[in-house]
């Protein structure tokens, strides 16, 4: 067998063990880059980054006007005050100021009574009750005083103080807003003193007694003003009839 005749057998066998390649030439061969994600994913990155720079925005700009709120009052906080006041009041308001403490220097006696319309015509009044006083005995003695008891109607009538004034007339929403409250923790105690008795009016009447400076002899002490505040009755409704 002549060498030309070898080389066909050769290529012959070699045809038929391996399997066909089949070509594509408009194919590019080359390396596979990354893909990009499908557009929903990519939309749903971008909502997330949105949200995320929102929340920080809104946390930033909630610090720096709580800050100008509680803070020394300054020409910033003067100038944006009313913007300040929009934002803190009523869902973030402070009741402490910063580098200047403020404690408290009076005791209040806050008493409460209720009238109610008798079956005939008559109108019924109940004695004087010293809410102050109920909340105090429950402080009292107790290792960990709850917080309602120390500061919920001190601090509603030192905000009905704020906004009111020595007048007892409304002259803002916030205004209202505060007397409402102070009017619906006092007959919540009433109530809850009082189990079953129905009534249709509250009146609250504060004493005030400024607290001596530390320090201060007791045969020195000059005579301690008393302030007694007589509100007037207001119409209750969810302790009525």
């Amino acid at each position: 067998m002549s060498i030309r005749e070898s080389a066909g057998v050769k290529e012959l066998h070699q045809s038929y063990s391996d399997p066909p390649v089949e070509q594509h030439p408009d194919e590019a061969v080359g390396p596979v880059g990354p893909q990009e994600p499908p557009l929903g994913v990519r939309a749903l990155k971008a909502g997330v980054h949105t949200v995320v720079a929102l929340c920080l925005v809104t946390a930033l700009v909630h610090i720096v006007l709580v800050f100008l709120h509680v803070a020394p009052s300054n020409p910033v906080s003067r100038r944006y005050s009313s913007q300040v006041n929009a934002w803190v009041y009523p869902l973030f308001e402070q009741n402490w100021r910063l580098f200047a403490p403020d404690p408290d220097s009076f005791n209040r006696q806050i008493l409460a009574r209720t009238a109610y319309t008798d079956s005939k015509g008559s109108v019924r009044v109940s004695p004087w009750l010293d809410l102050a006083a109920v909340d105090n005995a429950a402080v009292d003695h107790d290792v960990f005083p709850s917080h309602t008891s120390q500061n919920l109607l001190r601090r509603a009538w030192t905000s009905y103080v704020e906004t009111h004034g020595g007048s007892d007339t409304a002259r803002s929403e916030r205004a209202v807003m505060l007397q409402q409250y102070l009017r619906n923790i006092a007959a919540d105690r009433v109530a809850a003193r009082n189990a079953g008795v129905t009534f249709d009016f509250i009146q609250l009447r504060v004493v005030t007694v400024p607290v001596p400076a530390p320090g201060t002899a007791t045969g020195n002490r000059p005579p301690t003003p008393t302030e007694t505040r007589l509100l007037p009755w207001w119409k209750v409704t969810s302790h009525g009839k």
